[in-house]
């Protein structure tokens, strides 16, 4: 009998190939925090909101144990969990989408970044407007479809630009794709990022453009774009890079962090998109993170207060999840969690809210069934994410790698 002899090569290909796939439910909170009134935000609960919903059905989401994490009260517990879960509570003084994934990839910020719940200051405006050569509308707090119906017909007319903000640090600027082309709209916007610093530092610096001709039918296209803050020091997707693994950033995952640690980036219109591309990802060899935010949850349906539609998406990622699971490989670990909350039913405001999130573990290595109750940090899952890839990180959390592996 003939022996064949293993390629040393191809087994230490097939070694090195383990992948962490972390998804971000984008508001999926499960909760007010402690402080939440502070924010504003007593009381709220943007999975309490949705499980109630004909539309919300998520067994699946139920089996890997979002039900069993402490403090949640919706839905049913399951007698044998198939991933080990915890409730995480934020660091950061925040609870917006940059400072969320900023601590979810290990730096957390002591101080909010600069809101302008009064507007901008007028020189700011002012030097935008001669910058850009458009008259600036708006420049308040406001909705991002109801800014539209307010002012968008009159923008047209002036070929005005709609500028406006919201509870979060945040510089958005709207024009309808046929007077402003995308490409302009996004340059108007980098030349906001360079003037927005220092005590004008906002966390995002937003490009919305939409189309349609009227009031009633003003509609937000998916050209949106990003212009982040750097983090202010490196994150676990620097240091993964750093020890050559790959960092692959699935939706607006390369905005939020600049660049600033990414191999590789996939630009998706939607959570239906992103999720195929996450599955497409899976016949892939790559060695290290898989990214992914999924945003429909947060700007289709939380900041709309549509509980029905948040509901249905919900049900729909939770009906995909059997499929990404069963084609996982033996060193696959499957991560999801969120960045702050978005309560749909909360209508007090439109805006995030302050709300623990969940962080769910699944895999061939990983024990079923721990609850790990709550952490107090979002960097927990920065430091879970480098052990489980061998890479040493610091992170302003303690991790929980050690504890699920089996």
């Amino acid at each position: 009998m003939s022996l064949i002899r293993a390629d040393p090569e191809e087994m230490e290909k097939t070694k090195m190939e383990k992948r962490v796939f972390l998804i971000v439910l984008d508001s999926f909170g499960i909760g007010a925090e402690p402080d939440a009134a502070a924010f504003g935000d007593e009381g709220t609960n943007t999975l309490g909101a949705i499980a109630k919903h004909p539309n919300f059905n998520c067994p699946n989401l139920q089996k890997l144990g979002l039900f069993n994490i402490d403090g949640v009260t919706a839905g049913e517990k399951t007698a044998a969990p198939t991933g080990s879960f915890a409730r995480l509570q934020e660091q950061s003084m925040g609870k917006d989408t940059t400072i969320g994934h900023w601590e979810i990839a290990g730096v957390v910020s002591p101080k909010p970044l600069p809101t302008f719940p009064e507007g901008f200051p007028a020189e700011l405006i002012h030097e935008f407007e001669e910058k850009t050569g458009h008259k600036v509308l708006c420049n308040k707090p406001y909705s991002g479809t109801q800014v539209l119906k307010d002012y968008g017909e009159q923008a047209m007319k002036e070929n005005a630009l709609i500028v406006y903000t919201s509870a979060d640090s945040v510089f958005q600027v709207a024009a309808n794709e046929e007077l402003v082309p995308v490409h302009e709209l996004y340059r108007y916007c980098e030349i906001a990022r360079e003037m927005l610093k220092g005590e004008y530092g906002v966390g995002r610096v937003i490009a919305r453009p939409f189309l349609g001709r009227t009031a009633d039918t003003f509609y937000r296209t998916t050209n949106r774009h990003d212009l982040s803050l750097k983090p202010p020091r490196a994150t676990m997707l620097d240091l993964l890079k750093n020890a050559g693994k790959d960092v692959i950033a699935v939706g607006k995952i390369f905005d939020i962090f600049d660049g600033e640690g990414v191999t590789e980036k996939i630009k998706t219109t939607g959570n239906t998109n992103g999720i195929a591309f996450t599955k497409a990802l899976q016949t892939r060899d790559f060695e290290g993170l898989a990214f992914v935010n999924l945003v429909d949850f947060d700007m289709l349906y939380g900041h709309r207060r549509d509980v029905a539609g948040y509901a249905a998406a919900a049900a729909e990622f939770n009906d995909w999840l059997p499929q990404f699971m069963a084609k996982m490989r033996p060193e696959d670990i499957l991560m999801v969690t969120a960045d702050h909350g978005c309560d749909p039913r909360y209508t007090k405001t439109t805006d995030h809210t302050r709300e623990h999130v969940p962080f769910l573990v699944y895999g061939s290595e990983i024990k079923p069934g721990v609850n790990l109750h709550t952490r107090y940090s979002f960097a927990t899952i920065a430091d879970t994410v480098c052990k489980a890839l061998d890479v040493d990180y610091c992170a302003d959390g303690c991790g929980v790698y050690d504890e699920i592996c089996k």
